[in-house]
């Protein structure tokens, strides 16, 4: 990791640095984050050319590691204000869909309720769950039809830990099952196929 932590990271223009205390602030058109970071570690913004310059301590195996970690969180929250982050799912099975209802995500994935309408409203949701601070959803498809055609939902924000746990939450609710692979899943995630049971029938 220290080979990381050795290359300067550049900072995109209109993006703004702050460094007070360990801890670095980054803003953007995207958003806001910050971080405190190790004490070990040592970060330099040099804002004539545009770069943040990270530094160890010391050779210690476990300050190097520090020092490449520190490195690349700091060039992802850099990304992240500039850029974003998103994750794209998909929701297969009949009767299968999403909606936005305010700040709220709402599921239907094949338990108890009465699915989504026609317009990608939620009747009765199965799931009702608030979307974080500092996320957007976006429904481009609210519903499923059969198991080749997926209700499409994206997950995007300036946090990648965030998008990326958001959104493993969500298909944790139900992940694709291996036969029809109904469920949620990430986009161009392969689901592995099992194939059914054969019954033979046969003269007594």
């Amino acid at each position: 990791m220290s080979r990381i932590g050795k290359k300067p990271i550049m900072v995109p223009s209109g993006i703004k640095i702050e460094l007070k205390d360990r801890t670095i602030k980054t803003v953007g058109p995207k958003g806001e984050l910050s971080w405190s970071y190790p004490r070990e570690i040592k970060v330099e913004y040099e804002e004539a050319s545009s770069q943040i310059r990270v530094t160890r301590s010391s050779d210690e195996s476990r300050i190097r590691a520090l020092h490449g970690l520190t490195r690349a969180l700091i060039a992802n929250m850099i990304h992240g204000v500039d850029k974003g982050y998103e994750k794209k799912l998909e929701i297969y099975g009949t009767g299968y869909g999403c909606g936005i209802k305010g700040k709220n995500l709402l599921l239907n994935v094949g338990f108890m309720g009465r699915g989504i309408d026609s317009r990608g409203k939620a009747r009765e949701a199965q799931f009702n769950i608030t979307i974080p601070a500092g996320l957007t959803v976006n429904v481009e498809v609210p519903n499923a039809r059969g198991d080749t055609e997926p209700a499409k939902l994206t997950i995007s924000g300036a946090d990648k830990q965030q998008v990326g746990e958001f959104a493993a939450e969500i298909r944790a609710i139900r992940p694709p099952e291996p036969y029809k692979g109904k469920g949620i899943r990430y986009v161009d995630e392969q689901v592995k196929r099992k194939q059914g049971k054969a019954f033979a029938s046969g003269a007594a």
